[in-house]
């Protein structure tokens, strides 16, 4: 496999790379990671990232999709129906068959593939982990569409270094830059490149955190992210909106990178 000359990422928050900041406030993230690396002293490379935070399936398809169709790229990274799982209601049949169809046309460009199974959120606040049977029943249906249109699978939920809560943000939704650091790892090492480090690798050991510590910390949680998320999809308002692709065309890689 390789070497890619060109590299196109779609899909939402995930692929933007929320919460991996750069020192200037715009996002990195795993695929910038992943770029950078198959970039690496081939200034012939380019790379697109036309990911928008909060958005669903089907406004991927019809946003992000067609570009990709238009760009040709070597390689793809599809990742989406994270924000279509964790709405109050889901058919995640039916969103695995909307899946299924974006997979045929994301295949149909001729690049080489990657889809992303969602996280093991069992581990997570009893209220993220309610979710965990219908990550896995989509995880499932992707595994076997990924399988029908011969594209790549980045197991997730098998990440156990994932589990570690120092790997996300204090959204609970978004990996911290560690947890970014690891997926792109996990990507390369897919895709057949060297690495120097090993994703699977725990973090150092923890100092125990007190329980009224540990509720305190939920109830910011449930104060700061979940009632202000439940007020604005009441709302009728869309985390995404406003909200443009960060590389939204193949272009070179800033050579101080």
């Amino acid at each position: 496999m390789g070497p890619w000359n060109s590299f196109v990422a779609i899909g939402d928050s995930f692929t933007e790379g929320l919460d991996d900041w750069r020192p200037d406030g715009t996002p990195r993230g795993w695929a910038d990671r992943v770029a950078e690396r198959l970039g690496a002293g081939r200034p012939e490379f380019r790379y697109a990232n036309l990911a928008v935070r909060g958005k669903l399936l089907d406004q991927i398809v019809a946003d992000q999709l067609p570009v990709a169709e238009r760009l040709r790229p070597d390689l793809i990274a599809f990742c989406a129906g994270g924000n279509d799982i964790i709405r109050f209601s889901c058919d995640t049949d039916d969103l695995a068959r909307r899946f299924d169809e974006a997979l045929e046309r994301v295949t149909a460009t001729g690049a080489k593939v990657m889809v992303f199974t969602g996280f093991d959120l069992g581990r997570m606040h009893p209220i993220i982990r309610r979710l965990r049977g219908r990550v896995a029943c989509y995880n499932e249906l992707m595994r076997a569409s990924a399988e029908r249109h011969g594209s790549m699978v980045i197991d997730l939920w098998g990440m156990a270094s994932l589990a570690d809560p120092r790997t996300w943000g204090r959204d609970r939704l978004h990996l911290t830059a560690e947890g970014h650091r690891r997926v792109a790892l996990r990507v390369l090492e897919a895709l057949g490149e060297p690495v120097t480090e090993d994703w699977r690798t725990p973090l150092p050991a923890a100092d125990p955190t007190p329980w009224r510590d540990r509720q305190r910390e939920d109830l910011r949680w449930m104060r700061e992210h979940v009632m202000p998320y439940v007020r604005k999809r009441l709302q009728g308002h869309r985390t995404g909106d406003g909200f443009q692709p960060k590389r939204p065309d193949l272009s070179p890689l800033d050579p101080a990178l």
